[in-house]
């Protein structure tokens, strides 16, 4: 089954109007390919949607300047979807955003321009920005 299949069967079962974010995101966006131990979906909904076995609510209401859709689909932009990341990374695998943002630095002419990090993740950004350039640079 492919990424945008699973994430269409997720929606389909979860019968409410969701924004992907995290690494669903990321798949809606085509920024990162998901892995094939995908157990848990990180949505902002309403706070029911946490019944569903594996579904994580990171909030009830987001702003729709940070919400995109295609293909049918509802998700946070990158520059949200990356400051979640950072304020989660705690508890997150970074392999989704470090992949999406190497993908997004080498089609953007070797340039992170575009990219808006709060001063509170500024450093880490850093960080993580170095990592996508020499890990994805093949």
């Amino acid at each position: 089954m492919g990424v945008l299949s699973w994430l269409k069967a997720v929606r389909d079962a979860v019968g409410e109007d969701v924004v992907f974010a995290l690494d669903e995101a990321l798949m809606c966006q085509g920024s990162f390919l998901g892995r094939s131990d995908e157990y848990i979906v990180w949505v902002y909904g309403n706070d029911g949607l946490s019944r569903f076995n594996g579904v994580v609510v990171l909030g009830n209401r987001i702003s729709s300047y940070c919400v995109r859709e295609k293909d049918g689909f509802r998700f946070t932009d990158l520059n949200r979807t990356l400051s979640d990341a950072l304020a989660n990374e705690s508890i997150l695998d970074m392999q989704g955003i470090t992949e999406a943002l190497s993908r997004y630095y080498y089609s953007n002419s070797e340039s992170f321009e575009g990219i808006s990090v709060a001063p509170e993740y500024q450093e880490r950004f850093e960080r993580l920005a170095f990592e996508a350039k020499e890990c994805y640079s093949e």
